[in-house]
């Protein structure tokens, strides 16, 4: 019996045609954030605080197009606007209260031109959803010596966690996470990210404390935060599921080629985000009573 012909070698034409696909819009559009993400990141200042700033004039911009207040351009454009104004507010002078202030103008913007009480309450909570996304990387970046290593770790738990759940729950399979609200996760999936997300926010403790560049905090104190963020990070996609769901859509947005809005990329990494900036909100309370 004959042997099988190999397979042809990629032509121009296959390329372009994978390059056209869903998954190559995908593919593409995953490494060009994942370069800007970093990329920013390691370079910091301005073009990291903007790079958060407008993701989270994005994400409360989506929020509003899932809500009640779909129907009302203002409270999505006003919100965006003064988160956007907050962040870059934190990033030119470092001033926590001052970037609070500017919220809060903002939510008493909102207030104002809300038509009712519903599509107040839901534009409000998209402000300080969004403001999670654009305040607190911008203050983690900014700590003395450990801000971008603080970065990083964000970063390897919540994509390790992303890309482990995905294939160990298509491989293992098993009893579903919460199937009324997302249908294809699993709780193999939950546990293969979970054990992925914590291995991996241990790893970049471990290398930076390695290069002394990070405190010589215990690592099965790193897992366990680590581990923290991972479930919190999934929890987080859930919701967001659940909010798409209600708002019966696939999709927050049509704004990256394959993935959909800015919260479908960063829904996970708000919740890690939100442990981020309770840990700094602790830091900081703590420092002002040992003065």
């Amino acid at each position: 019996m004959a042997s099988p012909e190999p397979p042809p070698p990629a032509t121009p034409r296959t390329i372009a045609s994978f390059l056209s696909s869903e998954l190559g819009r995908r593919t593409l559009s995953g490494i060009a954030l994942v370069v800007l993400a970093l990329g920013t990141a390691w370079w910091g200042g301005l073009a990291f605080d903007l790079l958060w700033a407008l993701a989270g004039a994005l994400v409360c911009r989506e929020w509003v197009a899932l809500s009640p207040a779909r129907d009302e351009p203002a409270l999505a454009l006003g919100g965006a606007a003064a988160v956007a104004v907050a962040a870059i507010i934190l990033s030119v002078s470092g001033n926590l209260p001052s970037a609070l202030t500017a919220l809060a103008v903002g939510a008493a913007g909102l207030a104002a031109l809300g038509r009712n009480r519903t599509s107040r309450l839901w534009a409000l909570a998209g402000l300080l959803y969004a403001a999670v996304i654009g305040l607190v990387p911008v203050a983690a970046r900014a700590l003395p010596d450990v801000g971008l290593v603080v970065i990083l770790w964000m970063f390897a738990v919540v994509w390790m966690t992303d890309i482990a759940a995905y294939f160990s729950g298509r491989t293992l399979g098993g009893p579903k996470l919460w199937p009324s609200v997302s249908p294809k996760k699993t709780w193999s999936g939950f546990f293969g990210g979970l054990a992925a997300g914590c291995l991996a926010g241990m790893t970049v403790v471990a290398v930076a404390q390695g290069y002394g560049v990070a405190q010589q905090v215990p690592l099965w104190l790193i897992g366990i935060a680590s581990a923290l963020a991972s479930a919190l990070g999934q929890l987080g996609d859930l919701a967001e599921s659940a909010l798409k769901r209600r708002a019966g859509v696939k999709d927050s947005g049509q704004i990256i080629p394959g993935h959909g809005g800015v919260m479908d990329r960063l829904d996970a990494f708000w919740a890690v985000a939100l442990l981020v900036g309770m840990g700094l909100v602790v830091g900081a309370v703590v420092r002002a009573s040992a003065l």
